[in-house]
Order: C-alpha cells, then structure tokens, then sequence
C-alpha cells in the first residue's frame, strides 16, 4: 500500500472535531519527527501545528495550509477502516488534505529548494474557526508567508482534474442561532400562552423573503435553516423554540444587508408574538478570494506541463476559514477531483484515493517551479 494512502486511512480513522485534534496533532507530529530534521523546525500551536523548511538561499517564504478537523457525523461507508470515533467523520476530506500536505513536506525535506517553505496544520476549519486565529498567531507573524495555497476536494471532478476560478471562489458565511421565550402552558388553552413553535414556524417563512425580496436580483445569498428544536411534551405549548442555519453571501456588503433584514425581522416577531428573541451569528468566515495575478500563473503551468486537466470553474456558496488567510496573504485554494459518488458532509463520501499522488505531484512540482526561480 501506498505509504501516503496508508496515513490517509490511519487519520481517517480518528477524526476530531474543532480544537480537540489531540490524537491527529500526535499522528502528524510522530509522522514528521520520523523525516530528516536537519532543515526543518516546528512549532505546534493549540492542536495544530507549523512546520517550516528551511531553503537554501531564500528570498521568499512559500505558505501551504491544510486543515486536519473532522465533523460531527456517524459514519455509513463501511470501509475497514472507518471511524472509530462514535458521531465523528472526516466527511469534508481533511485526511486527504493533511496526506497530501505530509507528502509535499516530506518531499521537500528530502529534495532541497532555495525558498523557505511553511506548511500550517490548521485545526477547527469546520468550526468554530482555527484559520483567523492561527493568523494572528506571533508564530505566524514571525514565519508569515509572502504567498500562500490550499486545496479542497471536489467529489464532483474526476481524478486528475483541477478546478479553480480568479478571484471569489467561496462566499462569505455565517452561522445563524435564534432563540425564542415566550409563555408556555396546557395545550387546551393555548390563549393564556405565547407559543413559540408557532412564532418560530412563522419567523422561517419569513426569513425566506429575504432573499427573495432584500437582495438584488443579480447578487446571490441563502438562507438556510436546518434544525428546529422546540416543545418538551406533545400537550404543553411551547415556552421556547430554537432555530440553528447558516448564511452565505457573494459580498460582505450582502451579509451585513441580510443580518439587518434579519433583526428586523425577529423585532417583528417579538412584537406580534410577546416574546424575547436572541440572536447568535456564532462562526463567521471571510470569502475565499483568489489572487488574480498568482492563479493564472497556476493555471498557465498546469496547461503548459499537461499535469493534471485544468478547467475553470464557478464561484460556490461553501464557506472555507482559508479566506481570512488570503485575506492578508496572495495566494489561491482550488479543487481537487476525488470521484466520489456522495459530496462533502455526507456520511457515505469515500473519495478516490488515487488524487492523493495527483495532488502531491501537482504540488512539489509547481512549488519547485516558483520556489527555485533565480
């Protein structure tokens, strides 16, 4: 079995959420402590960690981030080496990414360049958020890259293709938790109650004209309400209800214009239904935005070596952490093609494993092309 393959399916096999990559953290790092230290440092932070190669006559540091959580989802493939972790999943393809990633450091460990190199494990991608942190981090300020790459797996593309656009690749999102209090009581006399299923039934219909009604035409946003919790008993009325979604927008702009839209909209509902509102918009991700200039620059040398297919593809309304760091940093994320019939956050997404070699061979090279240039 190939090596790469094999620490696919070992981190496949202990997914962790959010800042809790205590075991995947201690995969990783036995992993690298086994290469040749003479030209690498690393530095863990929180359940991450950075390693940094050491060039030879740098001029330049090169950033390549990886994301290592997994998500709160039971596991359906079947495969022998599914989770053993119970409601845990890498159902988004972060043990692919972090193989990858090991696989373009240990290449570069073994085979010198002239540019310094850092390779950031980034924990909590799915939530709350590691990539705005780990920014911020002195490490990273210390190390900051003058460019930095991401990749993401596509079950939509076959292996051996390559998506990627300029400029807006994902949007802007937000996490959106309403809750409501109202009066409850005996379900045979709900007049003396403020029932809040009832409120917050009403509050989703209306939250669905935002973008029907509030937002141009021409610009793009959803609003997605995908849990309702509400009630104890099925004969009392409900005192509270609980509504759990997420935004996404095209534009900053658009998400600071739905977020209005939405707080009045809940004032409404405290009005005409006597009740207290709360409004949580938890974890909020900056869109991913791709740097003109660094991304055609990608694309011309894919076509020009033939590695992989490079097709351009369409902006998407997922959400990715990566764009606090291009925020601040130039560099690009694309797709990577992984020909799984089922998509991310499924429980049954088994990508094909062959993009692992794909994507590392697409990496060093290019990495080696800009990262020796005189």
């Amino acid at each position: 079995m190939n090596t790469l393959v094999k620490i696919r399916r070992d981190l496949h096999q202990i997914p962790e959420l959010g800042f809790q990559e205590y075991k995947t953290q201690g995969y990783l790092l036995s992993y690298i402590q086994t290469l040749p230290q003479e030209r690498i440092s690393i530095k863990k932070w929180k359940t991450g960690m950075f390693v940094k190669v050491h060039g030879t006559s740098p001029k330049k540091t090169i950033g390549y981030r990886t994301d290592i959580d997994g998500l709160p989802i039971d596991e359906e493939t079947g495969l022998p080496f599914s989770s053993i972790h119970n409601n845990q999943m890498h159902a988004c393809g972060h043990d692919l990414h972090m193989s990858i990633a090991l696989g373009v450091l240990t290449y570069f460990v073994q085979n010198e360049i002239k540019d310094d190199l850092l390779f950031v494990f980034q924990p909590a991608e799915e939530g709350p958020g590691g990539a705005e942190p780990m920014l911020k981090s002195e490490i990273m300020q210390r190390w900051k890259p003058d460019m930095i790459f991401a990749l993401h797996i596509a079950p939509e593309y076959p292996v051996g293709t390559i998506a990627v656009k300029t400029g807006l690749l994902f949007a802007n999102t937000s996490e959106l938790f309403i809750d409501l209090k109202g009066m409850g009581g005996h379900a045979a006399y709900p007049h003396q109650t403020n029932d809040m299923v009832i409120a917050a039934c009403t509050l989703v219909n209306q939250l669905q004209t935002i973008v029907s009604r509030n937002v141009d035409p021409l610009d793009s946003a959803v609003i997605t309400i995908g849990k309702i919790t509400g009630g104890t008993v099925q004969n009392i009325i409900a005192e509270k209800a609980r509504l759990e979604g997420t935004i996404r927008t095209l534009s900053p702009e658009t998400m600071k214009r739905v977020k209005h839209r939405i707080e009045s909209l809940v004032k409404g509902i405290e009005a005409g239904y006597e009740c207290e509102v709360d409004i949580d918009y938890g974890s909020m991700y900056h869109q991913v935005y791709n740097d003109e200039k660094l991304t055609n620059d990608f694309i011309d040398y894919l076509r020009q070596e033939s590695i992989v297919q490079a097709v351009e593809c369409r902006e998407a309304m997922t959400g990715e952490d990566f764009g606090y760091m291009l925020k601040e940093i130039p560099g690009f994320m694309f797709w990577l093609g992984v020909d799984s019939p089922f998509g991310l956050h499924h429980a049954k997404l088994n990508p094909n494993e062959d993009a692992i070699n794909v994507a590392v061979n697409v990496m060093t090279s290019y990495i080696a092309h800009i990262g020796n240039e005189e």
